[in-house]
């Protein structure tokens, strides 16, 4: 059964606008996994801009289940060793961005993403790489030996919302999806991701688990939490 990951970073980018602890990103995860939620993700960036070391400290101890993105940085990874998250998805990141631009570099940066996989691996914890939709990148994965890829699904997710033709792109995530499958890696997708985006790729049979998270909080502030859930999860598992 496809699962639904809720990724709360902008709960804490709405309290941190005050400088208070409102609203609580922990409370906040208490209640997505109370209304349907299978896990939570944050993102614990190196600048802190939400998310910050604490919340991950508060999140961690409970028995929620939590998916931790972080960039693929040796000290990023002792924080994840030390508080061992259920998961940890390596993401890569830059400074200036406002969000994720795409995928890891898993060629470039082979040798490092997979000495922290290793590590993390040891400790238990559920690998995932984040990568853009090419089979190099699913071999090079599984070279890694990653436990799960997240497909990042932002091209997509903007053409569709443009209403420019996403065919090319979805066979893409298509190709990817099967061969992952096949070499045994368990696949996930993940971002810009909205409810006509969801329903596209849901009908993708290798893809296990949709992992988002700003489209629902902005979503929750006009209709509830409850039910953005629960109407993600409807489309997801039809």
């Amino acid at each position: 059964m496809k699962r639904l990951g809720v990724n709360i970073d902008h709960v804490a980018t709405i309290r941190n606008a005050r400088g208070g602890i409102h609203p609580n990103p922990l409370e906040i995860s208490k209640q997505a996994m109370k209304y349907g939620a299978d896990s939570i993700t944050i993102h614990l960036r190196e600048d802190r801009r939400h998310i910050n070391d604490k919340d991950l400290k508060k999140i961690a101890k409970t028995k929620i289940p939590l998916n931790l993105e972080l960039a693929c940085d040796y000290k990023m990874m002792k924080i994840a060793l030390k508080n061992n998250p259920t998961f940890v998805c390596l993401v890569p990141e830059k400074r200036k961005e406002i969000t994720t631009e795409g995928g890891l570099n898993v060629v470039k940066y082979f040798k490092k993403i997979k000495f922290i996989v290793n590590k993390l691996n040891n400790k238990k914890i559920r690998t995932s790489l984040f990568i853009n939709p090419s089979l190099r990148d699913v071999s090079y994965s599984k070279k890694i030996n990653t436990k799960c890829i997240e497909i990042h699904t932002g091209k997509i997710s903007n053409l569709i919302k443009s209403n420019k033709n996403y065919k090319h792109e979805l066979k893409k995530i298509k190709r990817c999806s099967r061969y992952a499958n096949s070499l045994g890696i368990e696949v996930h997708a993940g971002h810009g991701m909205d409810y006509k985006t969801a329903k596209i790729l849901s009908k993708i049979d290798e893809i296990k688990e949709f992992n988002i998270g700003h489209f629902i909080i902005g979503e929750a502030i006009s209709i509830g939490l409850m039910n953005v859930i629960k109407r993600f999860k409807k489309i997801i598992r039809k």
